[in-house]
């Protein structure tokens, strides 16, 4: 039971976070879509980490079976994805869903470099759901770089067009920050849903822990760089909505590597040693995706406000 239900409470805790973040922000934001985008971020991460544990990072005697999995949350993600673009398309144009004319959202989707990235998005995840479908309907043992590759695009194609494009390098700074968010999550999450033995766990969590080092260490450079060019000051981390959710996210951050350390020294261990049960294994992992959902939720709120 818990195996099945884990993962709803992994998305109400990214929505917590969008809701902390608008405690701290009103009125300066965030937006509403910030529920929509942190599902979407959440959804996106985990197809990555799912195709991840498909490729030459991971053993291949332990990999699991992920193309089923993989296409419902990519088909999730899609959803989500549709529903943002659509979403943005009537804040544009200050209408309803309902009231928005086909002549004006088609206009979006083609002459505007939102919506036009909104549909490169789409088509990604699409494509992503689609090939894991395919695999999983024929029984192919196919390769998952395609679903990485579409995943990667996807997840970067809406954070590169924001404030930090105006900056040299910017657009490369955040899209590297986006993917070691999803690498971070991601993996965490996919092991989650698909490990079942404890030898697979013995087997990933290393794997994982070296990935999940690298993308902290870059998380904190590459965050401290776009804070430090949104924020302008110290005193503008407190007296701005922007400024306190930056410092929200950056306590949320050092209490998550203050406890992945404690895991690195307890649950690691007990695992690469076949000592911890599967089961004790996918709780420790899914407690630990639901409070990076929350921090996800910060994100996804920052980059909705002003």
């Amino acid at each position: 039971m818990f195996r099945r239900w884990w993962a709803l409470v992994a998305g109400a805790s990214g929505v917590a976070g969008v809701g902390a973040a608008w405690l701290l922000a009103h009125p300066d934001g965030p937006d509403p879509s910030s529920v929509l985008r942190v599902l979407a971020d959440c959804l996106g991460a985990t197809t990555l980490g799912l195709a991840l544990l498909r490729t030459e990072l991971f053993t291949a005697r332990n990999r699991p079976r992920i193309f089923r999995t993989a296409a419902i949350v990519a088909g999730a993600w899609t959803v989500a994805e549709v529903a943002l673009v659509v979403a943005a398309a009537t804040e544009t144009f200050g209408s309803d869903i309902g009231a928005l004319p086909a002549s004006a959202f088609g206009s979006y989707l083609t002459g505007i470099t939102v919506g036009q990235l909104g549909v490169v998005t789409v088509l990604c995840t699409t494509a992503a759901c689609l090939y894991c479908l395919y695999a999983y309907r024929t029984d192919s043992d196919l390769a998952a770089v395609p679903v990485v590759v579409a995943a990667v695009v996807a997840l970067v194609a809406r954070p590169i067009t924001g404030h930090m494009s105006q900056q040299l390098f910017g657009s490369l700074f955040i899209a590297v920050h986006t993917i070691a968010a999803a690498v971070w999550l991601g993996v965490l999450a996919a092991m989650a849903l698909t490990l079942r033995a404890r030898g697979a766990w013995a087997s990933a969590l290393p794997v994982y822990s070296r990935l999940a080092w690298w993308s902290v260490w870059i998380l904190a450079v590459s965050g401290t760089v776009n804070a430090a060019v949104k924020v302008g000051g110290f005193g503008a981390l407190i007296d701005s909505g922007y400024g306190r959710i930056v410092l929200a996210k950056t306590v949320a951050l050092i209490l998550l590597v203050l406890l992945a350390r404690k895991l690195r020294a307890g649950w690691l261990v007990a695992a690469t040693a076949h000592r911890t049960r599967a089961e004790a294994s996918t709780v420790h992992a899914a407690l630990h995706v639901c409070l990076l959902a929350a921090a996800f939720g910060l994100a996804a709120a920052l980059a909705t406000t002003a």
